[in-house]
């Protein structure tokens, strides 16, 4: 075979081999990004702050039901344990998971959002601005607001916790006292059955001794009788 067409037949091998080549890096650059964005997500989720579940499905207050479910859904399965290698995505999915059942329960949304207006108006009343001021469409404010809604949260939180533990600590008392009456009562119960138990062997008793002394008695009659004479 002649040098040319030696490297023309290796040319065309070269062309023959190139799109497979290519294929097979775009498919390992393309799971690389799609493993990136599983990694950053989990981070992100669990980097959130996590008594806000907006903040961990990455959603604005004042959504809609179905904005939740779509968010929730579109990242559970990005980082659904079964879908990568991350160690951290089974902890990263259960506060998605989390997140999405307090925000569809009414009562928890209504708390969560009144805390987050509350972390508002204490920002605009501390810096004494109004709810028209130009402050309040810049960048800085929602920093600042998302700082002051962590702050309400965690006293919410912290109050929370006080209560419970105070209700607890109720709820024992009470149930020392209830436990208390219900040994007196169960006592008192044992008492009067050992009572009844005994009645026939009382009553016996009593018998005995009632016809013990009417015997004494009849002698001593004898003895004080005298001769006549």
């Amino acid at each position: 075979m002649s040098t040319e067409n030696k490297d023309a037949k290796d040319v065309k091998d070269v062309k023959d081999e190139a799109p497979a080549d290519t294929r097979d890096a775009l498919e390992v650059l393309e799971s690389e990004a799609k493993e990136w964005e599983k990694d950053a997500e989990i981070d992100r989720i669990l980097k959130a702050f996590r008594l806000d579940a907006y903040t961990v499905l990455g959603l604005k207050p004042g959504v809609t039901e179905s904005d939740i479910k779509i968010a929730y859904r579109k990242k559970s399965l990005l980082i659904h344990p079964d879908k990568t290698k991350n160690p951290l995505a089974p902890e990263a999915f259960d506060r998605l998971k989390k997140a999405q059942t307090e925000l569809m329960d009414e009562k928890h949304r209504q708390t969560l959002d009144e805390a987050i207006a509350d972390a508002r108006m204490l920002l605009i009343r501390e810096n004494k601005w109004t709810v028209d001021s130009p402050e309040l469409k810049t960048a800085e404010f929602e920093k600042k607001w998302q700082d002051k809604t962590k702050f309400v949260l965690i006293e919410n939180e912290q109050r929370r916790r006080r209560q419970l533990k105070a209700q607890m600590q109720e709820e024992g008392r009470e149930q020392r006292r209830a436990d208390e009456e219900a040994e007196q009562r169960k006592r008192k119960r044992q008492h009067e059955e050992d009572w009844e138990k005994t009645r026939d062997q009382r009553i016996d008793s009593w018998r005995a001794f009632q016809k013990g002394k009417s015997g004494d008695s009849d002698k001593k009659k004898k003895k004080k009788l005298k001769p006549i004479g």
